[in-house]
């Protein structure tokens, strides 16, 4: 079928064939599906990137340590994909807002995003995303676990 032109009251009308609007509409969906594509790949980059490792020590002193530092501290990129292997020592108290749990890594504006784990006595491992946003963020144990519970917090550091 071919376009016609038509006059009708000093207007001008183009009439289009079936083949053409469906050409249209194949277009569209094709463009369409290539920006949710180029939304999801990051997304899933993120996601299947290798995890860094980082072992922390909770200790039954109410601290965190980190292997070859005097303060613990762990720098990391926005958005890296980090396995954490925390080895968690009993304190001296247990916590009945955390039962179960020893000590717990938390950082307090950041719980929704999985930032808030139970550590149980032993090898813990876990994975989580590091903070979109660079800045320097505190790392406490919310559960009460003994003397110098208050004092038991570390940095972490997140870059671009």
């Amino acid at each position: 079928m071919e376009t016609k032109k038509t006059r009708t009251e000093g207007c001008r009308t183009q009439i289009t064939s079936l083949a053409r609007l469906g050409r249209r509409y194949q277009l569209a969906s094709w463009v369409s599906l290539f920006l949710l594509f180029a939304m999801i790949v990051p997304s899933v980059y993120t996601l299947a990137q290798a995890p860094r490792v980082i072992q922390i020590t909770a200790t039954h002193d109410n601290k965190f340590k980190v292997p070859g530092q005097k303060e613990p501290v762990i720098t990391v990129k926005a958005n890296e994909v980090i396995k954490f292997q925390i080895t968690a020592q009993k304190g001296t108290e247990t916590d009945p807002k955390y039962p179960g749990c020893v000590h717990s890594f938390s950082v307090k504006g950041l719980k929704d995003q999985g930032w808030d784990v139970c550590l149980k006595e032993g090898m813990n491992q876990f994975v989580l995303v590091a903070p979109s946003k660079p800045g320097e963020y505190l790392i406490e144990c919310l559960s009460k676990c003994g003397k110098g519970h208050d004092d038991m917090n570390m940095k972490m550091i997140v870059t671009q």
